[in-house]
């Protein structure tokens, strides 16, 4: 039977050794080689369950657990793997936020959706608003701009931001009745900790068409006409 050492989850033991009871292939990142596996392990301590994911990091090994019989003999898994933690409800299908969208908002909406996949609404709800919070506020006018200002509590609050750019045509109006989702600062999950399944959910769908409109419909705009561009550039014969 294969060994692996790792800290228990279900116990709190640190560096306890487990019996590895079985594994499927779950992948590889990156080169072929770095294959992804999730084992299934008994601790030694409290004799209770967990399920790693462990990816190969030594070359030279890349091939012998191709072999599901590897992993029911004496091997200690240390020496191939390295550990990217436990499986658990967090690792749940999760929403995608939409392409383009920059990396800092993107990290940030994958937040919100593990907070969401373990029932954790106001969390989540408040990671969303801070992703609303920061594609926004880019499309304010600035102070010294000529062109309609709002008011300080718009600028602040997101719940007046967001109905303000839209009555101004910096948002799609098509968002108008949806806007309903983002309420206002004073009442929102971030401070009465009230929110419920279907707010996150109102507002995770509003998060992404607004995501969609200011970044994945204009991103695939750009790459459609950079291939026009080059099936219209004289090839070299």
């Amino acid at each position: 039977m294969a060994l692996f050492v790792d800290d228990c989850s279900r116990c709190g033991a640190n560096e306890i050794t487990f019996d590895v009871m079985g594994a499927i292939p779950a992948g590889s990142r990156g080169a072929d080689w770095t294959k992804r596996f999730e084992v299934f392990v008994s601790c030694r301590r409290c004799r209770r369950s967990s399920t790693f994911l462990l990816e190969i990091y030594r070359y030279e090994n890349r091939d012998q657990f191709d072999d599901p019989k590897a992993f029911k003999e004496n091997n200690n898994l240390n020496e191939t793997f390295r550990s990217l933690g436990v499986l658990s409800v967090k690792d749940q299908v999760r929403t995608n936020p939409p392409e383009h969208v920059p990396d800092d908002i993107k990290a940030i909406f994958l937040e919100g959706t593990t907070c969401m996949a373990v029932g954790c609404w106001n969390a989540s709800s408040t990671m969303f608003r801070l992703c609303l919070d920061f594609a926004t506020r880019p499309l304010l006018p600035s102070d010294a701009s000529t062109q309609p200002q709002p008011n300080a509590r718009q600028r602040r609050d997101l719940g007046l931001r967001i109905p303000w750019l839209i009555e101004h045509g910096k948002l799609p109006a098509e968002l108008r009745d949806l806007v309903s989702a983002v309420r206002e600062d004073g009442n929102d999950g971030a401070h009465a900790g009230t929110l419920r399944e279907t707010d996150a959910e109102d507002l995770l769908d509003f998060t992404v068409l607004l995501l969609e409109r200011l970044y994945a419909v204009p991103g695939r705009l750009s790459a459609a006409a950079e291939r026009r561009a080059l099936r219209r550039t004289p090839q070299d014969r």
